[in-house]
């Protein structure tokens, strides 16, 4: 009996780790560990749209893709989606220097609060004027934002 209960114990201690790695999957596949996370509450909009699920969010990264690859140069970073329903937004630059402190981080989602204004979905939701990139996201059901240079630095953006 107490090989069992301490095979139990055993299991139950291991099983933290175990879901925080799978919670961290992306991690060192995508971009490093997050070194710093933050948390951010909508200041506008604390809900979602009510028929917001992973098409409509992929609709979403496919618009912002095509309007950075409709520019005459090269795109400096890559916008996606992981997760069962595509509730994690992930950001990594593609260009060394980009995205390698978290001001460069920040001036990157300030410029993308522009590029998701045009996207065909959120101007027939006539949303598009008044929200930031954080409140817009949050709004079609992403759960977080990981932000990476794809080399050391990850930073990590809860949303709520």
């Amino acid at each position: 009996m107490t090989k069992v209960v301490a095979a139990c114990v055993t299991i139950m201690l291991l099983m933290p780790a175990a879901a925080a790695g799978a919670a961290e999957r992306h991690a060192g596949y995508y971009y490093p560990p997050p070194g710093s996370t933050e948390t951010y509450t909508a200041r506008t909009i604390t809900i979602t749209i009510a028929d917001a699920d992973r098409k409509m969010r992929l609709g979403f990264i496919i618009g912002i893709t095509r309007n950075m690859l409709s520019r005459p140069y090269a795109p400096g970073l890559v916008i996606f989606a992981k997760g069962d329903e595509a509730e994690k937004l992930i950001i990594v630059a593609l260009k060394d220097v980009y995205i390698d402190t978290l001001y460069r981080a920040r001036a990157m989602l300030a410029q993308l609060t522009s590029i998701a204004r045009t996207t065909p979905l959120l101007q027939e939701l006539g949303l598009a004027d008044f929200l930031t990139f954080f409140d817009l996201v949050k709004l079609l059901g992403f759960t977080q934002i990981t932000i990476s240079d794809g080399d050391t630095f990850a930073h990590r953006i809860i949303l709520e």
